[in-house]
């Protein structure tokens, strides 16, 4: 049996976003779901603290993690760092450089960085990424150049903002079809 784990972005929430109905419709279908609360704000968001939350999860090659934002390359950087494999990656307009919005959102972010990402593929192989032509926190450049370095899947979904509540997205019916 899969189990999913779904991560928030950068001062975000489980309660957030798309997050609570891709829960609640995978939890219908009789699926496992974790979505933890992650350790947000400066001193408090940063690899290893998010880490720590990670390591008490039993994540495993029947493991789909879904994850927002930051959360992509967190999520890189740490199946990297512990050397695991997991069965899928669905990754929502993931980034992997500074984005200069303010100091506040680079220093949380910073440490979450992977210098040579394209090594997640030796831990998935099923690697789809979404991602929008209008974020207003994550320009397209960054989020194509991220998805065209590994996803073997990629879509971009057309004036959708950050994929995030403020942009509409309390539902992501699109997620569906991946998962």
């Amino acid at each position: 049996m899969n189990n999913y784990l779904i991560l928030h972005g950068s001062f975000g929430s489980p309660n957030s976003n798309w997050f609570p109905w891709l829960k609640c419709k995978l939890q219908k279908q009789g699926q496992n779901v974790t979505v933890p609360q992650m350790p947000i704000g400066v001193g408090k968001q940063n690899f290893e603290n998010w880490s720590k939350v990670l390591d008490d999860l039993n994540i495993n090659e029947n493991t789909i993690i879904i994850a927002h934002s930051i959360a992509p390359v967190f999520i890189c950087k740490y199946l990297i760092s512990k050397n695991i494999k997991v069965k899928k990656l669905v990754f929502v307009c993931g980034f992997n450089q500074y984005l200069g919005i303010n100091e506040m959102y680079d220093a949380v972010n910073k440490p979450m960085f992977v210098d040579n990402i394209v090594i997640i593929k030796d831990y998935c192989t099923d690697i789809t990424c979404y991602y929008s032509d209008n974020d207003p926190y994550v320009s397209y450049a960054a989020e194509k150049s991220f998805a065209d370095t590994i996803a073997n899947q990629q879509y971009v979904i057309k004036s959708s903002g950050h994929i995030n509540a403020e942009s509409g997205y309390t539902v992501f019916e699109e997620i569906l079809k991946v998962l």
